[in-house]
């Protein structure tokens, strides 16, 4: 409508445009100067930005007691950790929590299986990717992200309390995003649970050995932030008493 009122041929424009289009990340990462729509021209694809968020924070402020499961995608339903997820996803949803993944298989998919097969709130909050990631058929209600950081603000920000199973580059990008949001009391104190002492401890020990006494670029205190288990009963138990159930963020 506004291209009609100015007299503008999109065609026109985003060929004007993309001749001076400076090669900066945010146009070729971020604004996709080839999407067909002419998007990184006119910046439209700013308002499907917006939308995410707003698409995002319209599904989950209906989920108020909620947790968030994070973990390997590559892990197959007989791996032990594939069916501790199940387990502790399946209790918690009996407790009335919404179980938030972000969709996909492996762990994300174990949470969504064990808050399912109970009847709970399974909630996935996915992304296409070239491998790995699609919708499992274990939810309750989903949403579909083009873009990583609106997907992380709503897995980020959505729950009382937060699960890190074993995985890789993605679930130790949303554990680190986590404890330094609560670190800088930007969030507050909540429960961080990492499951799986023979999978976090090396972590834990760099930590102890190289950031805190040999750099001391974070304190001994922050240690505090997150508390590794085992044992699956024991991690429900300190959700469960660390989380004021009458006193739930609303987004």
């Amino acid at each position: 409508m506004v291209r009609k009122i100015l007299g503008l041929s999109q065609k026109r424009v985003t060929k004007k445009a993309e001749k001076n289009l400076p090669h900066f990340r945010i146009v070729t990462d971020v604004l996709d100067p080839k999407g067909t729509d002419g998007d990184a021209i006119q910046s439209w694809r700013v308002f499907r930005i917006m939308s995410e968020f707003v698409s995002g924070f319209e599904l989950l402020r209906n989920h108020g007691l909620a947790v968030t499961f994070w973990g390997s995608a590559r892990l197959e339903p007989g791996d032990k950790y594939y069916k501790m997820a199940e387990e502790l996803a399946a209790r918690l949803a009996k407790k009335g929590f919404s179980v938030i993944s972000g969709g996909g298989p492996g762990i994300m998919e174990a949470s969504n299986v064990g808050a399912f097969k109970v009847g709970g709130k399974s909630v996935g909050l996915n992304i296409q990717l070239p491998f790995e990631q699609k919708l499992n058929p274990y939810t309750t209600e989903s949403l579909n992200f083009d873009f990583f950081f609106s997907r992380k603000v709503m897995l980020t920000f959505a729950s009382e309390a937060y699960i890190y199973f074993p995985g890789g580059f993605g679930t130790l990008d949303e554990f680190f995003e986590i404890i330094t949001l609560i670190q800088t009391k930007k969030i507050e104190r909540i429960p961080v649970i990492m499951i799986g002492s023979d999978f976090w401890n090396p972590l834990l020990q760099w930590f102890e050995k190289d950031l805190i006494k040999k750099f001391k670029t974070i304190s001994k205190e922050d240690m505090e932030l997150f508390k590794v288990f085992d044992d699956i009963k024991e991690a429900e138990k300190y959700i469960l008493k660390n989380v004021d159930c009458n006193k739930i963020k609303q987004l």
